[in-house]
């Protein structure tokens, strides 16, 4: 760009400046790791904030989706498309649920669960969510999420949401006492993940279910963060071998590809006809094309190994014995290390970057750690050295 003299001058950024971005560009990547423009190689323990599971150019995914390129990437939803029954069938199959919407994100996702359980409550239209939950920042999904500092600025949030504290039953059930008669669901993330992977008590989930039968209430789970195999189960609720009746998906469906999914049982499914709800690009063929590659990797050995890999890699951090971390949490390859008070964990993971690994951090002391389910113990030990290093330059 020039300027009136002819000087060069440095073009400031046309893209809106809603994120606070690491100075570093990603150009490729290979498996577990990332290189920069000036090619430098990275260790990704982000996934893209829990979505490329299977890591950079994973070859059967790439694979289909390169089939699929060649043939169609675009016809709409006015059409009948196999490829989106067969993704379907898997989803309800490993669900136990019956049918499936596909959208474009995991805030869509959210948004069709909040109408579908509206539009089956039939006049009851409030939905209980968690204090400190995320489900998005589109009005609705903005709405069902129990953060104010989210909500700054965009008020009036959309009416019919409260929140309770997450992981007491108790403070749940005097939530519901204050709006019985209008409440229609139960909406909960089964790990908060944007709060700094905070895990409920164990047996909190199976009280939820059984107080939503008891109210004839619907149990909406957002899994958009938990779900495909992130914490070692297909979704995390199984941990607790419950049934809900509407789970929502995105991020890791996949592996990079925009795509969303509201998975419901029957008795919510009926109740949308032709015109309730839709998607111009939701359940595009070269994004399903990526999920079904994605689902048919997800298979128990695997679910196996992201369970032992995780907590291989929740040890490794206790024992580095670092005087700095406070906590650490987590399920499978979704683990929050929450460091004390006076220690940013946005620091943290700016050194990190320094030193060659992708890290992110849930709010000022929490680093968040979403590694692909290819790690090996070698990577393993390669972010724990990393840790320890940053940690004993404090």
């Amino acid at each position: 760009m020039f300027n009136q003299h002819n000087d060069i001058v440095e073009k400031e950024s046309s893209l809106l400046k809603n994120y606070s971005r690491y100075p570093v560009e990603f150009v490729s990547g290979d498996g577990a790791y990332l290189f920069d423009k000036n090619g430098k190689k990275y260790l990704d323990f982000l996934s893209g904030i829990a979505v490329t599971g299977f890591g950079h150019s994973n070859p059967r995914i790439k694979s289909a989706v390169e089939k699929q390129i060649n043939k169609l990437w675009h016809v709409s939803n006015l059409f009948e498309s196999e490829q989106q029954e067969i993704l379907a069938e898997k989803l309800a199959e490993i669900s136990g649920l019956d049918s499936v919407f596909f959208c474009n994100s995991g805030t869509e996702a959210n948004e069709a669960a909040i109408k579908f359980a509206r539009k089956w409550g039939k006049g009851r239209s409030h939905i209980i969510t968690a204090l400190n939950s995320f489900h998005g920042r589109t009005m609705g999904s903005l709405s069902a999420t129990g953060q104010k500092k989210v909500w700054e600025g965009f008020e009036p949030l959309t009416p019919g949401f409260s929140y309770a504290e997450f992981g007491d039953i108790d403070v749940l059930e005097q939530e519901y006492n204050k709006h019985a008669n209008e409440t229609v669901a139960i909406m909960l993330e089964p790990i908060q993940g944007e709060s700094g992977i905070i895990i409920p008590p164990e047996g909190y989930l199976k009280n939820v279910r059984q107080f939503c039968d008891e109210h004839n209430l619907l149990l909406i789970l957002d899994e958009v963060q938990s779900g495909m195999g992130r914490t070692g189960k297909f979704f995390a609720h199984q941990w607790e071998e419950i049934k809900p009746d509407i789970i929502t998906i995105a991020k890791g469906i996949a592996n990079g590809l925009p795509l969303g999914a509201a998975i419901c049982s029957k008795e919510v499914g009926d109740e949308i006809k032709p015109g309730s709800h839709g998607s111009t690009f939701g359940g595009n063929p070269v994004a399903v094309a990526a999920a079904i590659e994605v689902v048919n990797l997800l298979d128990d050995s695997v679910l196996n190994q992201i369970d032992k890999l995780g907590t291989s890699l929740i040890e490794s951090i206790i024992n580095l014995h670092a005087i700095q971390i406070k906590e650490v949490r987590g399920k499978g390859l979704m683990i929050g290390v929450e460091f004390n008070e006076g220690i940013s964990a946005k620091v943290i993971a700016q050194k990190l970057l320094s030193d060659g690994v992708v890290t992110g951090t849930s709010g000022e002391v929490v680093l968040r750690l979403l590694p692909p389910f290819i790690i090996t113990e070698k990577e393993i030990v390669q972010f724990g050295a990393a840790l320890s290093g940053v940690l004993n330059e404090l």
